[in-house]
């Protein structure tokens, strides 16, 4: 499965990360606004989106407007993998994607043709990203992923 690689007994070293030691900071936030918009754009359509370390979804949850008053809504959320929980011991709340909702993998000749960037290149981008991603998770350091 894609989402092995993301396991690490070991420390990301730097020649795993090749493609992000050739882009400047200012092309990797392109190929990830680039990858956010197409994400936002699959969750208009009802559809999840799964990167490999896990999965961007529309969730239905209840929120509590007044008292005992509750409003069911729809937010977008990332959720995890579960191996990837279970392998770095992390504690999270279960959320359920919903049956209906059709899960795809993320199309990176769209988000290329898009940024202007090869294909190859936004793969390894995003990839090598998550990859440090998880290295910081099995390092147990903060990691800050902000999406708008």
């Amino acid at each position: 499965a894609k989402m092995q690689k993301y396991l690490l007994y070991n420390t990301v070293e730097p020649e795993e990360l090749p493609t992000l030691k050739e882009l400047s900071t200012t092309e990797i936030c392109k190929v990830w606004s680039g990858m956010s918009r197409h994400i936002y754009r699959q969750l208009l359509k009802k559809r999840a989106v799964e990167i490999g370390v896990g999965t961007f979804a529309v969730v239905p949850v209840h929120a509590s407007v007044e008292e005992g008053k509750v409003l069911p809504v729809e937010r977008p959320m990332f959720i995890l993998s579960k191996p990837l929980k279970m392998f770095y011991n992390l504690e999270s709340d279960e959320t359920k994607i919903p049956d209906e909702t059709p899960v795809v993998q993320p199309d990176f000749e769209e988000i290329a043709a898009e940024t202007h960037f090869r294909h190859e290149i936004v793969e390894q981008c995003v990839q090598e990203t998550l990859l440090c991603f998880a290295g910081a998770l099995r390092d147990n350091k903060e990691v800050e992923f902000s999406f708008r």
